[in-house]
């Protein structure tokens, strides 16, 4: 090989045809706008339209991202649930700056936030814990997420581990999983157009309120 890319990655290209967006087609509260998005996303049938890619940064400075589900939206923020000794959670704990992105490319939109998290109340994590299915409760028992495991064997045997403990009995949350809720201080309404020469709207957080700017694509 002599390193030239002869893949045809470069001419791959889709040309967004929608709508435009302006500024007079977006209600002053950004979460309600997200959640219009979001109801419209649902609608098309995208798939999992509540995921987000969250990043995160860690103690020494380095990038990371993954993509997480969010679980609830409300004036606070964006809620999700993790393992609190994963490396994600541990990130958050160093810096609890983190950016986000939920990828609606079927609509050839994207929102995109930016924020800081804090930890949700022990309530409200005992409280969707107990809404999850339970193979979903003893995988949280069974998962040393992050950590290095043998084999696919190991991960089994954890689970059946734990689903014997809990056997003929509710399995209760445990107290190294919960929820964190980013709260945004900006966020972004990217709707694709022809030529690249896309429409995106930001909100951002000042003393008075949300004011909306309008951004080159």
């Amino acid at each position: 090989m002599d390193g030239t890319d002869q893949s045809p990655l470069r001419d791959r290209r889709v040309q967004y045809e929608t709508a435009g967006l302006d500024i007079g087609d977006v209600v002053p509260n950004p979460l309600e706008q997200w959640r219009r998005w979001h109801d419209e996303a649902f609608e098309a049938g995208v798939t999992e339209p509540n995921a987000m890619v969250l990043s995160t940064v860690d103690a020494d400075g380095a990038p990371d991202s993954r993509t997480v589900l969010v679980r609830g939206a409300d004036e606070r923020g964006l809620a999700f649930y993790t393992n609190y000794e994963s490396a994600k959670s541990e990130h958050l704990n160093s810096n609890p700056r983190v950016a986000a992105a939920f990828p609606w490319f079927d609509l050839h939109r994207q929102v995109r936030v930016r924020g800081h998290v804090e930890l949700m109340s022990v309530d409200e994590s005992d409280d969707y814990f107990a809404s999850r299915p339970r193979s979903s409760q003893i995988g949280a028992w069974a998962s040393p997420q992050s950590q290095v495991i043998s084999d696919r064997d190991e991960l089994d045997r954890l689970v059946a581990d734990v689903e014997l403990t809990f056997d003929g009995v509710d399995v209760p949350r445990p107290a190294f999983w919960g929820g964190w809720r980013i709260a945004p201080d900006e966020w972004e309404f990217w709707q694709g157009r022809p030529s690249r020469l896309h429409d995106r709207l930001r909100y951002r957080i000042d003393p008075t309120g949300w004011i909306i700017d309008r951004l080159a694509p």
